[in-house]
Formats: structure tokens, C-alpha cells, sequence
């Protein structure tokens, strides 16, 4: 495998503990941490650029940071991402933009932090949870320096992880990319819920011009997922709670798979219907098929 080593960031570890560049075993959980949150924010902002799509292939060697030495002074850690040639990764842009932006959001997160200014409008606060973890191991009076190309340094301590903390403790607004079935629509109250692929149902509303494109894909259901972009309330923990408002929605089509070797539904029917001892059969009435209304809701017979 042939490449190039391409040098992203430093960090910098100042405190007494740091001298001589020695790196204190203990935090080299911060070193993890921060390819976490790396990774974290460079797939999030890729699924905001690229809404209903899945990441690419080897996306996570592409933000996959390495240290190969420490610096002097106090211990500094150059992190490097390796790019294979560019014939070898045709569809890859030869620079490592991904990481790149990932890399440069958090250190805007930290300057904000460091100048008491509020978080930048473009971080997604459902990676709050992730960036709160990064300087666990500090002490006080100890201090990460974020080092970027032609990019001031932004500074983090003990302190900032306090306030990150008291971001998650409340309910946020945050940017929403999310694609499902349309479940189903009012369109006197002009409102709908979608089904995401884990099951989880999210309520919104539309306007009329989007009327058309919700009871489309109510309509097409089986075929036709839509993708909604726009604003939402998250929980502390990072959990969408509701859409508070739709900038854009789109509708894909596609055949939905199922597995062809699965059992018939009717045989699945029967099956269960073996299961009901006879004597319980017996008591259902005659006319139940002409009058289930009347059996269920207690309707007149007919």
C-alpha cells in the first residue's frame, strides 16, 4: 500500500506533569477521545451534507487519526492521517477534507469556549455528549492546546468541560437529516409521523406546499421513504424529540427488500389458529362475519 502521511493537527499537553515531552500514560484516554469525537463529527457533517445516503466505504480510514512521535516542550502529539495514492482511491479526493472540517469545528467549539462566546451555529449538539468526555484526566491547572494549519490555537482545561456539561443538561435545537415511512397524515391539522429504520416515530408538521409530497409517500409507502431536513428538539442525551421545522423534504423511491425465503403470512396464520383449543372456536357466533361491528363496537347487527 503505497500513500503519504499528511499531518491534520497537535496537541499540545501543558501542565508540570508534561515536561521534558513526557506523555503521561494516563491520558492517552484523551488521545482516544479526541479521534472519537474526530470521527463523530466529520460522519455527522458528512450526513448533513448527504441526507438519506450511506457513508462511503472506508470512510472511518479516512479520518482514522496516528500518532508517530511526540515533539518537545511540553508534550506535544502531532496526529496524521495516511491517504493511499490517488490511483489506488479513484473516488477519494487526495485531501483529507473530512477530517479536515471535523478537526476545524472542534477547535471552533473550544475557541467559543475558551472566549466565552456561544458555540458555533453549524456544531451539532447531539455530539455535545462526546466532546463533554474529552479532558477527564486533567487536573487543575492543566490544559490541551488544539494546533491547527494557519489557524490560531484554541485552548481547553477542566473548566470548559464543565460548561459543555451544562449544555447536555438541558433539552437543545438542533439540525435534523433523517429518512423514514411516512406512518401516517392529518392533513386537516397538517401534521405526520414518520417511522425511522429503528422503529423510532417522529412527529412534524407541513405546510401546504408540502401536502403533496407527504401524502405521496403515505400513499406509496411501501416504496417511497422521504427525507426531511430541517430543525429539531433533542433530549439531553443526544435523542431527537420532535421536528420543530422542515426546510426541505424529498422523496426517494426504491424497491423495498424482504427476505423471500420468510413464511407466508397465512401459513403463520393458521399456525396460531392450531393453537386455540377447538372449545374456543366453538363460542365464537355464527354471524360474526356479517356483524363484527356489532361484536367489537357494539353497532346495531345488521
Amino acid at each position: 500500500m503505497t500513500g503519504k502521511w499528511i499531518e491534520i493537527a497537535k496537541l499540545s499537553f501543558k501542565g508540570n506533569r508534561f515536561r521534558d515531552h513526557a506523555l503521561d500514560l494516563t491520558t492517552l484516554g484523551e488521545l482516544s477521545q479526541f479521534q472519537k469525537l474526530v470521527s463523530e463529527t466529520a460522519k455527522t457533517l458528512w450526513k448533513i451534507d448527504c441526507p438519506g445516503k450511506y457513508l462511503p466505504q472506508h470512510f472511518d480510514d479516512r479520518v482514522r487519526l496516528y500518532l508517530r512521535r511526540i515533539e518537545d516542550g511540553s508534550a506535544t502529539a502531532p496526529l496524521e492521517v495516511f491517504i493511499e495514492d490517488q490511483s489506488q482511491t479513484s473516488l477519494w479526493d487526495p485531501v483529507p477534507t473530512e477530517v479536515n472540517e471535523a478537526v476545524e469545528l472542534a477547535r471552533e467549539v473550544f475557541e467559543a469556549l475558551d472566549t466565552n462566546r456561544p458555540l458555533p451555529e453549524r456544531f451539532p449538539r447531539v455530539l455535545l455528549p462526546e466532546y463533554a468526555k474529552w479532558g477527564q484526566s486533567l487536573d487543575a491547572g492543566e490544559e490541551i492546546l488544539l494546533y491547527i494549519p494557519e489557524k490560531n490555537p484554541a485552548r481547553f482545561s477542566p473548566l470548559y468541560k464543565q460548561e459543555l456539561e451544562k449544555y447536555i443538561e438541558i433539552p437543545h435545537e438542533d439540525h435534523v437529516q433523517i429518512t423514514g415511512e411516512v406512518f401516517e397524515a392529518d392533513v386537516k391539522q397538517r401534521r405526520f409521523q414518520i417511522v425511522l429504520d429503528n422503529d423510532i416515530r417522529i412527529s412534524a408538521n407541513f405546510t401546504t406546499e408540502q401536502e403533496d409530497k407527504v401524502t405521496t409517500a403515505l400513499k406509496d409507502h411501501n416504496s417511497v421513504r422521504i427525507i426531511v431536513k430541517g430543525s429539531g428538539e433533542h433530549s439531553n442525551q443526544g435523542k431527537l424529540l420532535r421536528i420543530t421545522r422542515i426546510d426541505e423534504l424529498n422523496l426517494i423511491t426504491g424497491e423495498i427488500s424482504y427476505d423471500r425465503s420468510a413464511k407466508p403470512i397465512e401459513d403463520i396464520l393458521e399456525e396460531l389458529a392450531q393453537e386455540i383449543p377447538q372449545n374456543e372456536w366453538d363460542r365464537l357466533p355464527d354471524d360474526l362475519n356479517d356483524n363484527l361491528d356489532h361484536y367489537l363496537y357494539g353497532v346495531p347487527k345488521q
